[in-house]
């Protein structure tokens, strides 16, 4: 054992009973937290304008500040991003990381002084309640990965602008840059395709330890270490693989696939961050979901999904919540966003500590009929086909077809089959029980033939990969919607 590994163990332990220390007293954290962000931001022009300096409960910050989304928000945004100061946060903003938004274009989330130490803590304490729960810390003296956005950064008013994972980059601890693949100068490769064959080049002969990225760009990654190694797993090429770390879309579906081309099953942490901040991290290997960071400068509120978009729906704080039910999030944070809705939906698993898995997006859905299907509710049911008919896929998405040709309406599934199912009838029909059981109101419109059962469309190979990159969306943080309640991206892939 090294003195690295010998260390992290320490050093684990310390973090572990840190977190313990917040985690007990959620609501009080919380409490103290929600205090401190009125009392830093009371003089910025956003506190003026919404009476920081009368709220001292949440029911006063509730009734003097709306729930907004980021177009709600912009006017403020744009004049930070002009370069005025005291606007949503004290001072500037130390960067703006770009994001794709759907409806509003390139989207500017601010990150401050106070708020991106956070992000970088959040990433490190979860590899850390990982080796004080498992006792592992033989990877720390491997190399590591994570397949991420370019670190070059732009700067106007003196903010620098760039992609979360490239400022991330910049905030690499010392003790891991010699760990820490690939290099800058690949890193800064803007080209998807060429950056991962180019890190490919610089990985295949290294002792990996850990990797991490989106598990559907990983996929493109091993796929590529294959093709190099004449068909080789991937746990043949890193004999010392032995962590898979991933945020941004649910594993599951993609785990069949994962352990097949690794020839082993490997540990995973899930994270979820966001350009907003990081809001949860899988804290153990035993439990089910993320524990909820409760003292990382963030305050939250939860509105039930199937409220949301009533006229004033309620908005719960952590004590309030409960177990299983769907909620939009709602943040408050130390960048500057003020009760922001960030669009995921999420479910507790436990409330004691408070761990969350997301559920899904509130605008990635389906109800053309009323059924109101969620992301996890199809995420749910693909495992559960999978697991079932022992197939492997690659990726999927679900739209509803409205106008079939002939017959009822349906939800088209479009799946990219890695190896097929031997009967596709039976596959659909696990697929179909299993969103009846979930879903009462998509079992109700089956029973009454509004809808008939689901319909499996076949992808063909890499038809995802070539969708993203005719939306210039190749790589990086970006990600296919699980379900969408039109047939924007149904009809791409069908063409």
């Amino acid at each position: 054992m090294s003195i690295k590994s010998i260390a992290a163990k320490i050093f684990a332990r310390k973090i572990y009973k840190q977190t313990l220390r917040w985690a007990e007293k959620p609501v009080e954290t919380q409490e103290k937290v929600f205090q401190k962000l009125i009392k830093s931001a009371t003089e910025t022009d956003f506190g003026k304008d919404h009476h920081f300096n009368q709220i001292t409960t949440v029911a006063d910050f509730q009734k003097n500040v709306p729930v907004r989304d980021y177009e709600d928000l912009k006017p403020y945004i744009e004049k930070v991003v002009k370069g005025e100061e005291n606007i949503l946060w004290n001072g500037k903003p130390l960067y703006f990381a770009k994001t794709s938004g759907t409806t509003s274009g390139a989207k500017f989330i601010p990150l401050t002084k106070e708020s991106m130490p956070y992000h970088i803590e959040a990433a490190r304490n979860a590899i850390l309640h990982y080796v004080n729960e498992t006792g592992n810390a033989d990877f720390v003296d491997g190399k590591m990965i994570f397949l991420q956005g370019s670190p070059i950064l732009t700067e106007k008013y003196g903010i620098k602008f760039g992609r979360l994972s490239g400022i991330v980059a910049h905030f690499v601890p010392k003790y891991l840059q010699k760990n820490r693949m690939p290099s800058w100068e690949t890193n800064c490769i803007e080209d998807w395709e060429t950056k991962v064959d180019a890190i490919v080049d610089e990985t295949i002969k290294e002792d990996m330890s850990v990797i991490s990225g989106i598990p559907s760009w990983v996929q493109m990654y091993f796929e590529r270490l294959q093709q190099k190694s004449d068909g080789k797993k991937i746990g043949e090429i890193f004999k010392n693989f032995n962590l898979f770390i991933y945020g941004g879309v649910n594993y599951e579906p993609y785990r069949a696939k994962f352990e097949n081309m690794i020839g082993r099953k490997v540990d995973s942490i899930e994270l979820f961050p966001a350009s907003e901040g990081f809001f949860a991290y899988q804290d153990s290997q035993k439990e089910k979901g993320m524990l909820l960071l409760l003292n990382s400068g963030i305050f939250y509120e939860f509105i039930k999904a199937d409220e949301f978009f009533e006229e004033n729906p309620k908005a719960l704080t952590i004590g309030e919540v409960e177990i299983g039910v769907n909620y939009v999030l709602i943040i408050s944070t130390n960048a500057g966003l003020w009760r922001y809705n960030i669009g995921d939906t999420v479910q507790f698993t436990s409330l004691a500590p408070y761990r969350v898995i997301v559920s899904g997006r509130i605008k990635h859905y389906i109800s053309a009929f009323g059924e109101h299907v969620i992301a996890n509710e199809v995420e749910n049911a693909m495992k559960e086909a999978v697991a079932e008919t022992n197939i492997v896929i690659n990726e999927f998405t679900v739209a509803p077809q409205i106008n079939p040709s002939s017959g009822l309406p349906y939800h088209e599934w479009l799946i990219e089959f890695e190896h097929e199912p031997e009967n596709m009838e039976i596959f659909a029909e696990t697929i179909d029980n299993s969103m009846r059981k979930q879903n009462i109101y998509y079992d109700d419109l089956i029973t009454g033939n509004v809808l008939r059962k689901v319909v499996v469309t076949k992808v063909s190979k890499n038809g995802f990969q070539d969708y993203m990159k005719s939306q210039g969306k190749l790589g990086g943080q970006n990600k296919i919607p699980r379900l969408s309640n039109d047939r924007n991206i149904a009809d791409n892939l069908t063409k």
